[in-house]
């Protein structure tokens, strides 16, 4: 064993106890290492002792799947995301919600389906849920503010059913669970299934919690999964690469944040039916926390930050509804993989020199008074402010096809501006335009006057 899986693994045993978790399961996925797994505790099923293959319930992590099929529907020309939910589905009140304020709970819908399906642990099937959606409160107005709500998930879920001529649970397995590999996420509790508790606060005892079938809320939270699966998935949605689920530059669009969960602190965003956990240095871990009786669970990648190899994603689940150290340990890992383990550092090669189109752009420009360097790396143009941090990522440009001198910004500051060059007699670029704004060689006011020659007239 190396030295970081020991770390690894003392930090999953140190969770396991502290926080009395009767199962825990775990996974790290990443781009440059074999995957590691590990197991502590006792399944609480006879027929199947924990191990590796041990599936555990994942609650609202099942959210994001639902919330990638609905961006496969979107991508596929199926439904627009500004559209109300009443455009595609046939529902007697609150139709009016967007399909992007559905994603990221901003809009108003109660938490749960009409009735306290808590409480008698039965949940309506999809007809019903859809039928007695009159019931149900728009408890904050739209757009109002951030509200976490089960039932708003379930209603996209059964939405991309009906797109698709299927049951959400057909259209997830054709879509996203096969072509992903995902064998071990399933709707139904498998025979590996280990059993979820509620564990004494006052006692070392352990009550069996009641599996709960969710029926028609079942796009909110009803998979089951081991956690290798799961670490997959979270290495997926912080660094899909190439893949047959969902184009990179929409899960882009997943990840940007569309609300804050409390206003007060500001330390968590919420996505397009995603979580993200800021790190600081521009690191953030996204993904998604689950909650069902007797099993709570931790799913998240990591994206930026010196270290991070790519494609890292952990994965905890546990068989205790109570310890939030299964959600805490999530990240736990991943800061500990690239502290413990970090990424080789790539050697630097000689590459082909910028096209001779683009050569008298690089090096510095001024504009607003600041200094801007223009450089070619990796086959494109990029920009960055002198002063910028190192760990920030520079613009990118990409040429439009038919303006040989006009660029769009693709990443970065200024994202989708145009930047328009201006050439001399020669063909060299004496002057630019990043979003309207002048970009010259020698440091000039607004009224292009040099900073190196005093003050101008008075006014």
């Amino acid at each position: 064993m190396t030295v970081p899986q020991t770390r690894y693994e003392r930090a999953v045993r140190r969770a396991q106890s502290d926080g009395r978790i009767p199962a825990l399961t775990v996974a790290l996925h990443r781009a440059d290492r074999e995957p590691w797994t590990f197991t502590v505790g006792e399944s609480g099923n006879p027929d199947h002792p924990l191990g590796p293959d041990s599936r555990f319930r994942i609650g609202s992590v099942t959210k994001t799947f639902t919330a990638v099929l609905v961006m496969q529907a979107r991508d596929d020309g199926l439904l627009d995301l500004d559209e109300p939910v009443s455009r595609y589905l046939d529902v007697p009140a609150h139709g009016d919600a967007t399909i992007r304020r559905l994603l990221s709970h901003t809009a108003g819908y109660q938490r749960e389906p009409y009735g306290d399906v808590w409480d008698t642990l039965v949940a309506p099937d999809a007809g019903r849920l859809l039928a007695e959606l009159d019931r149900a409160e728009r408890v904050l107005p739209n757009a109002r503010r951030y509200h976490y709500s089960n039932l708003g998930l379930a209603v996209l879920g059964h939405l991309v059913a009906k797109l698709r001529g299927g049951t959400w649970a057909e259209i997830l397995t054709e879509r996203i669970l096969t072509p992903l590999g995902l064998g071990h996420t399933t709707v139904d509790r498998p025979a590996e299934a280990a059993v979820g508790y509620l564990v004494d606060a006052y006692s070392d005892a352990a009550r069996p919690e009641p599996p709960v079938d969710l029926g028609g809320v079942g796009p909110a939270a009803q998979l089951w999964s081991t956690a290798s699966d799961m670490a997959r998935w979270a290495a997926f949605l912080a660094d899909p690469g190439v893949n047959r689920v969902l184009d990179a530059a929409t899960l882009d669009e997943m990840r940007w944040p569309s609300t804050t969960t409390d206003e007060s602190l500001w330390a968590i965003g919420f996505g397009l039916g995603l979580i993200l956990c800021p790190e600081g240095n521009r690191v953030v871990h996204v993904g998604h926390d689950g909650a069902m009786p007797g099993f709570l669970a931790g799913v998240y990648g990591r994206r930026g930050g010196e270290g991070n190899p790519g494609g890292l994603g952990c994965a905890v689940l546990g068989s205790s509804g109570t310890a939030g150290q299964t959600i805490d340990l999530a990240h736990e890992l991943l800061r500990l993989a690239v502290e413990a383990d970090p990424a080789e550092i790539r050697p630097w090669r000689v590459a082909a020199p910028a096209p001779p189109a683009y050569r008298s752009v690089l090096g510095r420009w001024w504009s607003e008074g600041s200094e801007f360097v223009f450089a070619w790396h990796d086959g494109q143009l990029q920009a960055r402010a002198a002063e910028a941090p190192a760990e920030k990522p520079p613009a990118i440009f990409r040429p439009l096809p038919d303006q040989a001198d006009v660029l769009r910004t693709a990443s970065g500051r200024e994202s989708g501006e145009l930047l328009r060059m201006t050439r001399d007699e020669r063909g060299a670029v004496v002057r630019m335009h990043w979003a309207t704004y002048r970009f010259t060689r020698l440091q000039e006011g607004f009224d292009g006057g040099l900073a190196s020659d005093g003050p101008g007239p008075r006014l």
